[in-house]
């Protein structure tokens, strides 16, 4: 692309020196510092002559000048960085160098952020990485430890939404006198296997969509893992990490269910089937605005009523109570997590929520939404239908507090909102590790206390 007139003005305002970059007579790449004046009129920039340079540029050939700025900030790293590369013939004349660039590539982290930059360029650092392996005959391709590829393929922290639909459960089966550790240890890898399976099974389906191709805004917490879109791994690879963790999920279940009663196969088969059709065709809930529904469903009720029947035999009115609140704060991870993804998700017909709903409308149904959770924490201890220490979940609420100002503040800056989301998963786990507790507190009142008083039954 050829550099506008407008480009070539701003250079005298935005820089104060100029790189050019050439290859020697001996074939070596050299550069070179010089002063320049760009003349926006005539489309050419006027750089001073490096008459005192032990190798001179060479005058009619190509070269590349780089115009650059970046400013340290001790202890944090840069900020202001941008650059401009031109491309063209020299011509020398009158003490300076003359260069009509005809070619231009750019980058002002003010207009567009370093990790949209990055994104950007991947299918180019694919390209080459392709032809590399071409010219060499081996396969080249980025690496990364086993141990780090396999936490971002599987996306190994967001097990947390697992361990507390489980772990709940458990404490309320606990709280009715039955517990029984080895189960309970089954049915955390049982669960944690299913939910790396769709982890995984989502980054497969999102690529094949596009949706991750068209996502140049990931963060911390969302856009998935890219290992497919980074070449760190095939697709065929992903296929068979998620059929394993699948397989192995659905066997443990199936053992349990053969141990402690076949009725568990109900809820066993409805937790797979709506992580499978999460992100999969042909119901791509997900795509109808439909994943905060199946999130809750599968992260709250669905695995507590699972991991209470494993220890209990049956199920019970309890843990379904217990588990809704956990249930809508996992789905509002997943409903903020989406927020930065929506040019993405639109284009390529991925209509969440976030995409679906205004600015206004995305964050008043998050207001909403936390508000019925730990209304219902609290209406459901009092009356007596979940432990009454489970109260203490209510501390949990101000966590809430700086995800709603993020977002109303920072709604369409992704990388602003990277400490909401984590403030939104904290959020959760405190909650559902607040809710165990009161659990726990209960147990030990009921087993401590001849006559335990009511606050803590």
């Amino acid at each position: 692309m050829k550099p506008s007139a407008e480009l070539i003005a701003g250079l005298n305002e935005r820089f104060n020196h100029a790189v050019i970059a050439f290859v020697g007579d001996d074939g070596y790449p050299m550069s070179v510092a010089t002063g320049f004046r760009a003349e926006p009129e005539r489309g050419v920039v006027l750089l001073d002559d490096v008459a005192g340079a032990e190798v001179q540029p060479p005058e009619g050939e190509r070269v590349n000048v780089v115009f650059s700025h970046i400013r340290p900030q001790p202890g944090v790293g840069y900020d202001e960085r941008r650059y401009v590369s031109l491309w063209g013939a020299l011509r020398r004349g009158n003490g300076h160098l003359e260069l009509r660039p005809d070619r231009v590539h750019q980058w002002d982290e003010q207009e567009m952020s370093f990790f949209e930059f990055s994104e950007r360029g991947v299918p180019q650092a694919r390209g080459y990485m392709k032809r590399l392996s071409a010219e060499t005959g081996r396969d080249v391709r980025p690496r990364l430890s086993f141990g780090w590829l396999f936490l971002r393929a599987t996306r190994l922290p967001f097990l947390s939404a697992t361990l507390v639909s489980v772990l709940l459960g458990i404490a309320v089966a606990a709280h009715a006198d039955h517990f029984s550790f080895w189960v309970a240890l089954l049915t955390l890898i049982g669960g944690a296997c299913i939910h790396l399976g769709v982890n995984v099974a989502n980054d497969i389906f999102d690529t094949r969509s596009g949706a991750d191709q068209a996502n140049v805004n990931p963060t911390q917490f969302s856009g998935g893992s890219r290992v497919i879109l980074y070449g760190l791994l095939s697709m065929r690879q992903m296929v068979l990490l998620s059929i394993g963790f699948y397989g192995i999920g659905i066997g443990i279940g199936i053992a349990l269910a053969a141990w402690r009663g076949w009725e568990l196969l109900w809820i066993g088969v409805a937790g797979a089937l709506i992580s499978v059709f999460y992100t999969a065709p042909p119901l791509k809930l997900v795509h109808r605005g439909m994943g905060e529904i199946a999130v809750a469903l599968g992260f709250g009720p669905i695995m507590a009523l699972g991991a209470y029947f494993v220890q209990t035999g049956e199920y019970d009115r309890e843990p379904l109570l217990a588990s809704i609140p956990v249930g809508i704060l996992i789905a509002l991870i997943l409903y903020v997590n989406e927020v930065p993804d929506r040019p993405a998700d639109a284009s390529v017909g991925k209509r969440t929520l976030p995409v679906r709903l205004s600015r206004e409308a995305v964050v008043r149904g998050y207001v909403g939404a936390v508000a019925v959770t730990f209304a219902l924490i609290a209406a459901l201890a009092v009356a007596g239908l979940t432990a009454r220490p489970t109260l203490i979940a209510l501390a949990a609420a101000p966590l809430a507090l700086p995800v709603v100002r993020t977002l109303r503040e920072s709604y369409d800056n992704p990388y602003a909102l990277m400490p909401a989301m984590g403030r939104n998963i904290q959020l959760h786990v405190v909650t559902g590790a607040l809710l165990i507790l009161g659990y726990v507190i209960a147990i030990v009142a009921d087993a401590a206390l001849e006559d335990p008083p009511m606050f803590l039954t």
